[in-house]
């Protein structure tokens, strides 16, 4: 017997207990928009038979582990669903508006027919929800939340506008890291209510410099592996946030605000920030801490389950390996002996063409792949862990 363990970066990521389940009203808050949220589950859209469902009603899914490292760029149908609520519909393409306001001296509303007029910009990244991994966390200390195994991440090649060509439609130019009147962030807000939001809209954001930065690549994304978005990924428009937790790339976008302080949401104040082992339920202040942004550095063995029994003899293993902020991997090794010693593994994203953490021809915001082997002849843990060309290590 084998058993598989993957280095991580385990971190508190502690959800508020369930609020009292209460009935969404059925209010049609975006009607005239085009695109609206459901009261209730009757109107979801067809999901592939082999994803693992960890929450129906919201619907919260990840495939397999083997369909992860079958392909550079997941296919849609098994790429993760992450959800809070019914899935938004869209009644209306035609009328369907994103509005821009708040501290801007230009406010303006545009259809999907507007923003295509801007540069179409591609982009490979890889989405991942911050609860990534939560139930092996909660091996270690208990956690709250969606209790997701290793796949929800996955890697896709989005198609859109530049939030940072969208914001200098209304008079932000780029590199701003201070509107005019005073804006230091963006908020994205959602069509999709949730209860964590005590019946209001999903919201999150980002610092306006982040999203005025070219080179950041924030998306006002409308496509997705070439196709238009389906509705469990944002149709027909969604934020995307290269190298930053999936939580920021807001689905079903209903407006952008710029604000002075950073979203007061719930789930960028009460969920999704990292603690030291000595906060627990008890003792937690949570504007001790700041948002969490950027997901940690972290490797992955997706070719065995936790435990395996193979046959003694050349044990070839399988994973990911991916670290946030636009950091490259320079180095993933895997342990066959408990970590006693240790194989670098061979490395990889498309086919044919080397990787080389911050090259150009490497993607720089997508994961990487991974391949090693080793002779076994008894029982033994096997281990991986990664570096980021930044060195930071996976502990």
């Amino acid at each position: 017997m084998y058993t598989t363990h993957e280095f991580g970066c385990f971190y508190s990521q502690p959800l508020v207990p369930l609020l009292s389940l209460f009935l969404i009203a059925a209010v049609n808050v975006c009607k005239m928009s085009g695109l609206r949220a459901p009261s209730n589950y009757t109107e979801e859209p067809p999901r592939h038979p082999s994803l693992i469902v960890n929450s129906q009603e919201p619907f919260n899914a990840e495939p397999p582990r083997s369909a992860l490292i079958a392909s550079y760029v997941t296919p849609v149908d098994l790429f993760y669903k992450r959800n809070h609520g019914p899935i938004p519909v869209i009644d209306d393409i035609e009328r369907y508006r994103v509005s821009i306001r708040g501290l801007v001296e230009k406010p303006l509303e545009l259809s999907m027919a507007d923003i295509r007029k801007l540069r179409r910009h591609i982009v490979t990244a890889t989405l991942q929800c911050a609860g990534n991994r939560r139930t092996a966390m909660s091996k270690v200390k208990a956690v709250k939340g969606v209790g997701w195994d290793v796949s929800a991440i996955g890697n896709a090649i989005w198609g859109g506008a530049k939030l940072a060509d969208v914001l200098e439609l209304v008079g932000i130019s780029k590199l701003t890291s201070v509107s005019p009147l005073g804006g230091k962030h963006v908020e994205f807000v959602s069509v999709d209510m949730c209860k964590e939001e005590k019946g209001g809209p999903y919201k999150g954001s980002i610092p306006l410099i982040q999203a005025t930065n070219s080179d950041a690549e924030v998306l006002l994304a409308y496509e997705m592996n070439g196709e238009p978005l389906n509705r469990d990924h944002g149709y027909p428009l969604r934020v995307i946030v290269p190298g930053v937790i999936g939580a920021r790339s807001v689905k079903w976008l209903s407006s952008i605000n710029i604000i002075e302080n950073e979203c007061q949401g719930f789930f960028m104040q009460r969920d999704y920030k990292m603690f030291p082992p000595t906060v627990n339920w008890e003792n937690i202040d949570w504007s001790t801490r700041r948002p969490q942004m950027d997901f940690p550095v972290q490797s992955v063995i997706c070719s065995l389950e936790e435990e395996n029994t193979v046959k003694p003899g050349k044990i070839v293993v399988h994973g990911y390996a991916a670290s946030g902020g636009g950091r490259g991997i320079e180095r993933v090794d895997v342990s066959f002996d408990g970590g006693k010693t240790w194989v670098e593994a061979i490395r990889y994203q498309k086919s044919g063409i080397p990787y080389v953490a911050d090259d150009t021809s490497s993607d720089k915001w997508a994961w990487v792949l991974f391949k090693a082997e080793a002779d076994v002849s008894h029982t033994t843990e096997i281990f991986t862990k990664a570096v980021s060309n930044r060195h930071y290590v996976v502990t």
